[in-house]
């Protein structure tokens, strides 16, 4: 049983799963049966059956599960094969091929069945060794650019002649005709190409493809191409706008759209988890279509492009917008040598490191950033520094696999034989080298497309020689036919999607170590991605595409509220000890004349306010939320019973004193008797205002949790997230309005019981003796209430106030808070502050400028005079004219206290006249001129 064959299993006859899982003996003659999953087949005893010696039937041969290869291959036309061993075409099978007499053998005469199910080597043919000497010519004219921005014709050219000998050579592929190639060198010039498209269009032969390179020269061709029914076969642009089957309806090109970067970028977002990205372009039709196009994709896959910006030739306001905007994943769009402008100033803007990724595309050179540039002022370092890490894609342009596909060649022989015809050149110094197997497959692609035309035009009673460029039928079959293609080629394997682009791999690379690491692949077509995991990050792993926010709840400091808690906890023992000290002593005469009801409502009142400091310092660290709304109200009733209670007890012995003693009407009547029920009565009254406008409140505007958001702050830590503090209090719709109606009210008393206080400081009266220590109290009172006002209001924001207390105890400045600060609470005030900086910056440097022209123009006027000193003729006169022609703020003049200050005691300035020149500049003053 330990022989069952991988990719099968054992099928055992008459027994359940659970019985299978508990029978560890079978009975004599039982049988088992393997069995294959999916294609495989059984190689080796099927069936085996225990014997009584308690073992089973062939032993000694071992069963496998096998793919088997194509029987195609198993066939062979004027030929003969023998197979080995005899038997399935399986794993191991050896195929030897061999010809009747009179013919051929084209292609290998041995073929090996591999573990993939496949054969390793074409089928080969058997050909009559009488060469057909009629074949008929077909012409294919084409552009190869030799020179100008893309020299790619200098190894494309090579490569599809190298195509073209083998079509030729072959008798499978269009027999009767040979395939010739009439090119011309278009320079990468659409001017150029526009007048080589006229002499190939109106001079025989006629042609019946075209094949151009350079995305500016096929967008030409291709529009023009459809008035001659011409089928238009490119092997080098990458224009997205070329997919465009309206305006370029037969356009086919073996080099993949730039757009096909695009879905792998996508996925690689979608691997690190990125939602939002920027992305920088050079201002070019190519990369303007390429953006447009990773915008819909991905708005499709729910990611954001929250920066999107451009430039010319200077990217350096672009690159300040990013880093202005916070931009993390940042996707790059330019030719190499603009790529250098721009990582220049990635350096000086610190635009790279742990927090960010760029993504570029990938057939740069692989030392472009190495190489010098006079365009730019950064060294190697700096740019070796600013380029680490980022990520290139770059489309598979010769297959990465040993497969020889439909011209019989393998990736790695066909660089061999380009090698051999490009007569040892250095690649890297061959325009087009990385393109050449895109030249090589296109030929193939079209020669095995025409070949594909010729049985259904023969139908039609068509042949190709046959083809003008009036006869739209046979342009339609051999758009069909390549339309339908599919094949293996150097490059990979060859298809077209619908608008005529080739789908390909796409090669994910990383800089690692100032040298690119292949770290993936992707399928487009099948969505699937290939991943080594040797991808490696400056920090623990790939950055964040944004600064985290992370939401925390202050809440008050336990040691401050413990503290606060102490004291409260000791005035109410002192109000209750008052109390008890009043009660007990109520029937002593002093006591009964300072109205001791109303001092143990002083004393209530105290204790109940005094009691509220436990309900405020209540927050969400001590109960649930659903039952913070009721702290809320009991803190408000606590507060407004207390106050109304203490406050109100005072209030009412100054206002009877005030009543009863000051009117001069009532003089008479000062010694009447002062009736308690009154007093306790106003009392009352106060009270019951309170109640009833705290009712109101409860019942019509409830108080309820409100969360506010303080200034984000910046952790201690060196982490990419920034701290957004909250605090939880209570709030109700309209609070100011209710505020401003208890706090009007109250206002008011304590206004009045000031009034009356000071009215009657001068008053003695046994029935309320104490009336004079109730007006000091009610002073200080005032007092107390209006400090805290004005503290509050001076530091222009409360809530700071508040922040200060729950944030531990720690009382920081607003320059602190500022200085932790990572963005401002509101969006919009944090980017006009950074406008506001942007704008100081640009009034210094345009001060600087303008300084700078002052000193040049100072310069002028200097050498205009000395010039008019040099004509002794006409000296008088040339200095008249040289002062009239100076700028008005400036007097030419040889004292030294008017020159400018650059200019002071600097006596190589004014040589002898007859040795001054052009070449006697001040060379301190080069660096203002050219910088």
């Amino acid at each position: 049983l330990t022989k069952a064959c991988l990719d099968g299993g054992i099928r055992y006859r008459g027994l359940t799963q659970e019985q299978i899982r508990s029978v560890q003996i079978l009975p004599v003659d039982y049988e088992i049966e393997y069995i294959c999953r999916g294609s495989r087949v059984i190689v080796g005893p099927k069936v085996q059956k225990c014997l009584p010696n308690g073992t089973w039937t062939d032993m000694n041969q071992l069963s496998r599960c096998l793919l088997v290869c194509s029987r195609s291959w198993m066939s062979l036309e004027n030929g003969r094969l023998a197979l080995q061993p005899p038997g399935q075409p399986v794993e191991g099978t050896v195929l030897h091929y061999s010809c009747h007499a009179g013919f051929l053998l084209e292609g290998f005469s041995i073929s090996h069945c591999t573990k993939l199910g496949k054969w390793d080597s074409p089928k080969p043919l058997c050909v009559s060794h009488h060469p057909n000497i009629s074949k008929k010519k077909l012409y294919i004219g084409a552009l190869f650019p030799m020179s100008g921005g893309w020299p790619g014709g200098q190894a494309c050219l090579p490569a599809a002649q190298m195509a073209l000998d083998l079509v030729n050579n072959r008798t499978d592929i269009l027999p009767d005709y040979e395939l010739e190639l009439i090119h011309y060198d278009s320079m990468c010039d659409p001017g150029e190409a526009t007048k080589l498209l006229y002499d190939l269009l109106y001079t025989e032969p006629i042609k019946i493809v075209l094949m151009p390179g350079c995305s500016s020269v096929s967008t030409l061709v291709a529009e023009a191409a459809r008035m001659w029914n011409l089928i238009v076969f490119s092997y080098g642009s990458s224009s997205p706008a070329l997919s465009n089957r309206q305006r370029f309806p037969t356009f086919f090109r073996t080099h993949p759209s730039a757009t096909l970067h695009n879905p792998t970028r996508v996925r690689l977002f979608q691997k690190w988890g990125w939602t939002k990205i920027a992305t920088i372009q050079q201002t070019t039709e190519v990369f303007t279509s390429t953006l447009d196009d990773l915008e819909e994709r991905v708005k499709e896959a729910g990611i954001e492009i929250s920066v999107r910006q451009s430039f010319l030739t200077d990217p350096a306001v672009a690159v300040k917008n990013l880093k202005r905007q916070d931009a993390r994943i940042i996707v790059g769009l330019f030719y190499e040598t603009e790529a250098r402008k721009v990582f220049c100033e990635v350096f000086k803007e610190k635009l790279y490191g742990k927090k960010y990724v760029w993504f570029l595309i990938g057939w740069y050179a692989d030392n472009w950033f190495k190489i010098k540039d006079p365009a730019i002022n950064c060294t190697v370092e700096n740019m070796t520094e600013a380029v680490e890490g980022h990520v290139t894609t770059e489309i598979v342009m010769l297959n990465p696999e040993t497969v020889r596909g439909a011209s019989n060649l393998t990736s790695q022989e066909f660089l061999a034989q380009l090698m051999s015809r490009l007569g040892g050149k250095n690649p890297e110094e061959t325009g087009g080298f990385q393109e050449a197997p895109l030249a090589y497959d296109a030929v193939w692609a079209l020669a095995l497309a025409l070949n594909k035309t010729v049985a259904p035009l023969r139908a039609k009673g068509w042949t190709l020689e046959d083809f003008n460029y009036n006869n739209k039928e046979i342009t339609a079959e051999i758009y069909r036919a390549l339309n339908t293609s599919s094949f293996e080629g150097v490059s990979g394997h060859v298809v077209f999607d619908a608008q005529g682009s080739r789908m390909a791999w796409t090669l994910i690379e990383q800089l690692q170590g100032g040298s690119y690491k292949k770290i993936g692949y992707y399928d487009s077509t099948k969505g699937n991605l290939s991943w080594y995991g040797n991808d490696k990050w400056i920090g623990l792993g790939p950055p964040a595409d944004q600064t985290k926010v992370i939401e925390e709840f202050r809440y008050l400091s336990q040691k401050l509220f413990v503290s606060v808690s102490v004291f409260a906890g000791l005035g109410i023992l002192l109000g209750i000890v008052c109390l008890s000290f009043n009660i007990y002593n109520s029937s002593i005469r002093y006591i009964q004349n300072s109205q001791p009801y109303l001092n143990n409502m002083t004393a209530v009142g105290c204790v109940l306010a005094l009691a509220a400091v436990f309900p405020l310092g209540i927050d969400g660290l001590h109960v649930h939320r659903s039952q913070f709304p009721v702290v809320c109200q009991f803190r408000l009733w606590l507060l407004g019973l207390g106050f109304s209670l203490a406050y109100g007890s005072m209030f009412t012995k100054i206002w009877w004193v005030h009543t009863v003693f000051t009117k001069k009407d009532e003089k008479k009547e000062k010694r009447k008797h002062l009736e308690p029920w009154k007093l306790y009565a106003t009392v009352a009254v106060l009270l019951a205002i309170d109640v009833l406008s705290l009712l109101i409140w409860q019942i019509v505007d409830p108080l309820h949790i409100t969360v506010e958001k303080f200034t984000k702050e910046a952790p201690k830590e060196d982490l990419d997230v920034l701290i957004q503090p909250l605090l939880e209090h209570c709030s109700s719709e309209k609070m100011n309005t209710w505020l401003g109606v208890v706090y009007g009210y109250k206002g008011l008393l304590l206004l009045l019981g000031i009034f009356l206080a000071y009215e009657t400081k001068s008053i003695s009266t046994e029935k309320i003796n104490d009336h004079r220590a109730v007006g000091m109290a009610i002073y200080n009172v005032a007092v107390s209430l209006t400090a805290g006002y004005f503290y509050i209001c001076s530091t222009k924001r409360p809530h700071s106030v508040i922040r200060r207390l729950i944030t531990r105890g720690e009382w920081q400045s607003e320059q602190q808070d500022t200085l932790k600060t990572g963005s401002s609470n509101n969006n919009d005030e944090e980017k006009s502050r950074q406008l506001e900086r942007e704008n100081r910056e640009l009034q210094k440097i345009i001060q600087e400028k303008e300084e700078r022209v002052t000193e040049l123009r100072n310069q002028l006027a200097e050498r205009q005079a000395l010039r008019s000193r040099r004509r002794p003729s006409v000296q008088n006169q040339n200095s008249v004219s040289s002062s009239r022609a100076e700028p008005p703020s400036y007097s030419p003049t040889t004292d030294k206290q008017s020159l400018p200050a650059s200019f002071s005691n600097s006596s190589n300035l004014y040589q002898d006249e007859g040795k001054l020149s052009r070449n006697n500049c001040h060379n301190s003053r080069l660096p203002l001129l050219y910088k």
